[in-house]
This record gives C-alpha cells, sequence and structure tokens, in this order.
C-alpha cells in the first residue's frame, strides 16, 4: 500500500536550535555568560539558577556531532590516543577530549573553531565507569576547571525510596552552593523552579510524541527522531525546548490523523536498541529504500531523555506510558528544595535509560514490550564497541527476544570511531536477515 509522505514542517526549528545552542556556548563569554559542560544526563536544571546567560556544552551530543563528521573525529581520535587514551573508552568522550587537546571546537555544521572555548566549571553525573572522569580528565586538559559529580547509582526506580532521593537532593543542594562559589553569582530559585518544570515538561512531551509512532504507517522514522530526541540532551529545561516539542506533538498527532507516513512503502516495521553508529546513518535509509523498513524507535531515542512509567511496582513488567508532570502528579514545587526533589525523583524514576543499566531483566522487559507496544516485526542491534554500558547486556537481551520469537539480527560497530565500522559487511547482514524473513527489496 503506498502510503502520502511529507517532510516536517518543523524540521528547521530544531535544526536552527541545535546551531544556536552551539553558537551560543562559544559566545557565551562575549556576552557577558557562563558556559558549564557535563554530561546529557546532568541535572540539567540546577546550572540555570545562576542565571538567564548560562550555557551549557553536553558532552555525548557533541561526541555524535564530532563523529558524523568523519575525518574530524578521526583526527581527534588519533590526537588523544597518542595522549595515552584506550579505544576501548567510550567513543563519545575520546571525542571530546581529542576536540579539546586539538583545541578545536565543532559547530553544528562542521565549522572548526580555534580555541575550544573553556567553561566556567564542569557540572556531571555518574552512572557509568567514565562519566565523572571524562570530565575530570577534561578539566586537566584544559588546564584546570572546576569539576563536580552527583552520584546517581541509587538503583532501579521500582525500588526507590525518600532515603535515596535524599541522597541525590543533598548533593545538588550542595552543588548550588559550589556554583555560587565558583560564578560568584547569587542563585535565583524562581529559574531553578522554572526550569525544572521545563525539563518535565520536555520530557513527557517526548515520551508523548515517541507514543504516537505506534500508528500504522509510523508517522516519523528513526533517522529523523536522531535530530528531534537530541533537545532533552541538550538543554531540556529551556522553555524554548518545551515549546519545540508542543509543535512537534502537534504535527506527528496530525500526520497520525492524516495518514501520512515516514516511508511510502512500509512494508516491515523493527525497532533498534544502541546508540547508532553516527558516522554510518547510511545503513538507516538502505533499509528504508532498499527493503521499505522503518525503524519505529528504539530504548536509545526513546529511553535516554524521555520519561515513562518503567517497571511496575512487583518489577515483573515494564510499561511505556509518559510520566506525570509535577501538575499532572498534583506536586506543587515552591522552593529550592521542593524543586531539587522533583528533579532527582523525576529523574532516577523515570528516566528509562538508567533503569535498565541496573538489571539484565528490565532491559529485557522494556525491550520486549517495546517489540509489542510499537507493533515491530524484528528488532536489528548494534554492538556497539563505543559504549560499553549501552552495550552490557546486548547479547543476553538478544538471546531472550529469540526465545520469545522476536526475529533479531546484529552487527558490530562503534557509536563514534568511524575506523571501527565495515560497511560492506553490515550491508551483506542486512540483506541476508531480510532474505531469511521473506523480505523482498522493493522494485
Amino acid at each position: 500500500m503506498e502510503v502520502k509522505v511529507r517532510p516536517f514542517d518543523c524540521w528547521d526549528d530544531f535544526k536552527n536550535y541545535r546551531i544556536e545552542y552551539y553558537k551560543n556556548y562559544l559566545e557565551a563569554k562575549d556576552k557577558g555568560g557562563i558556559r558549564w559542560a557535563g554530561s546529557a544526563w546532568s541535572f540539567d536544571p540546577v546550572p540555570a539558577g545562576l542565571g538567564e546567560d548560562v550555557y551549557p556544552l553536553t558532552g555525548e551530543p557533541y561526541g555524535a556531532t564530532a563523529a558524523f563528521f568523519r575525518e574530524f573525529s578521526v583526527r581527534a581520535l588519533e590526537t588523544i590516543e597518542r595522549k595515552g587514551a584506550a579505544r576501548d573508552l567510550c567513543g563519545y568522550m575520546r571525542n571530546y577530549w581529542g576536540s579539546v587537546a586539538m583545541d578545536k571546537y565543532l559547530l553544528a555544521d562542521g565549522t572548526e573553531i580555534e580555541p575550544f572555548p573553556k567553561p566556567d566549571f564542569n557540572f556531571t553525573i555518574h552512572i557509568c565507569c567514565t562519566h565523572a572522569k571524562w570530565y575530570h580528565y577534561a578539566a586537566e586538559l584544559e588546564g584546570g576547571v572546576p569539576t563536580y559529580a552527583v552520584d546517581i547509582s541509587v538503583g532501579p526506580g521500582y525500588q526507590l525510596d525518600d532515603k535515596k532521593i535524599e541522597y541525590v537532593v543533598r548533593q545538588l543542594e550542595d552543588a548550588v552552593t559550589w556554583m555560587e562559589k565558583v560564578t560568584g553569582r547569587e542563585y535565583d530559585d524562581e529559574l531553578l523552579i522554572k526550569a525544572v518544570e521545563n525539563e518535565a515538561k520536555s520530557m513527557t512531551l517526548w515520551s508523548k510524541i515517541c507514543k504516537l509512532n505506534q500508528a500504522v504507517p509510523a508517522p516519523m522514522e528513526e533517522k529523523s527522531m536522531f535530530s528531534f530526541y537530541v533537545m532533552t540532551l541538550l538543554r531540556r529545561s529551556d522553555e524554548k525546548v518545551v515549546k519545540l516539542y508542543e509543535k512537534l506533538y502537534d504535527e506527528v498527532e496530525s500526520r497520525v490523523k492524516r495518514g501520512i507516513g515516514a516511508l511510502t512503502h512500509e512494508q516491515f516495521r523493527f525497532v533498534t536498541d544502541n546508540p547508532p553508529p553516527w558516522p554510518f546513518l547510511k545503513v538507516y535509509r538502505y533499509l528504508e529504500q532498499t527493503y521499505g523498513a522503518v525503524s519505529v524507535g528504539s530504548i536509545y531515542t526513546f529511553g535516554l531523555g524521555a520519561s515513562w512509567i518503567g517497571m511496575d511496582e512487583k518489577g515483573e513488567n515494564w510499561i511505556w506510558e509518559p510520566a506525570p508532570t509535577p501538575e499532572e502528579a498534583g506536586y506543587e514545587i515552591h522552593d529550592r528544595r521542593s524543586a531539587l526533589w522533583w528533579t532527582a525523583m523525576f529523574n532516577l524514576k523515570y528516566r528509562a535509560s538508567w533503569q535498565h543499566e541496573y538489571s539484565h531483566w528490565i532491559r529485557k522487559q522494556e525491550t520486549l514490550q517495546m517489540v509489542k507496544d510499537w507493533k515491530a516485526d524484528a528488532i536489528i542491534m548494534h554492538l556497539n564497541r563505543g559504549c560499553e554500558l549501552w552495550n552490557m547486556s546486548t547479547l543476553e537481551v538478544r538471546d531472550y527476544l529469540v526465545k520469545n520469537n522476536v526475529p533479531v539480527a546484529t552487527y558490530e560497530g562503534n557509536m563514534a570511531d568511524p575506523r571501527e565500522f565495515d560497511e560492506a559487511r553490515t550491508f551483506n547482514v542486512i540483506d541476508s536477515f531480510m532474505q531469511s524473513l521473506g523480505i523482498e527489496k522493493l522494485a
């Protein structure tokens, strides 16, 4: 069946925000503003209390951008390897370190700027083995940058209790005092409250947008989602991001009602799992153009910056339903402590990508349920050497899915190192897999 397709009306809005994001960080000091750098999983609303001229640079999206521009990425990777960085470390981190070591800053369009803009401070979280050390070493490379890391390793959300939330809240309270000291600024609790509310709205809106992709035909394909989901990893506490997601939600909902799909011929639906090989996103286009196969999402694009109910109270079943905002939950944010409590609870309980880091069982359940809820015919898994955290249970999940009669294909690669991807071999894996399922190439 032939399906109506059309470009996204809000595409340029998302593109322009991303361009301005990297430009604003670069020019922050010229405007008397503050720069901070840290993981995309950092508690983004907290530095917002320092003022309206505070600009972040989140490392994972920057590392992915660097990877997309292969020639720059190879130079960055080789630079940091000559300083002793091992090739089996996080690919995003090595691209970031290499960029700093070369003293070259990459804009969204691939333009290289010298020097690399030094942050006023680093503010990050620690859940995998590299998150905090990423910024400790970056601080050394940059000649000394104050660095603060929040330990969030308190276990899965369905086992969350007040004691665990309090452990993180106290670290955030200390972080506020520390930020005032290192910047010399007085903290504004009203700005924090607004930022916390925006964070929840952005993350829940993205969840609701992802839910719309359960429709047949799918209104979005994952390669486009890569440009949409990243807003929650750049600056989700920004009101502009909330507005972008409100606009996208209305457009995707309209596409569903009008039967507008991502592909003209959707004859096969699949999901993925790991971060994609950013230098080789043509894999997705090959599947679309050759087989009419659409990726309807992944635990990466759906779980990294969205908020979901997650595991039920017994820890038995995964629930892909958007988590409530403070307003929807009836929670009043009225001061610093209530704001910090909400952002701690919300991220610890509802951020899907944090949940499966604690348990293979959780990842098995969320992946199988995604296959069912998004009506996928199969899953294509990236055995990603670029991220130990995301890849640590991939093969266990693969075996579990096979036992539950879900067709699975796997290919090897690296999300952020262009040197670790075999394009011809990957296409052969795809062709063999589709042939085994009886999926014919489009005429």
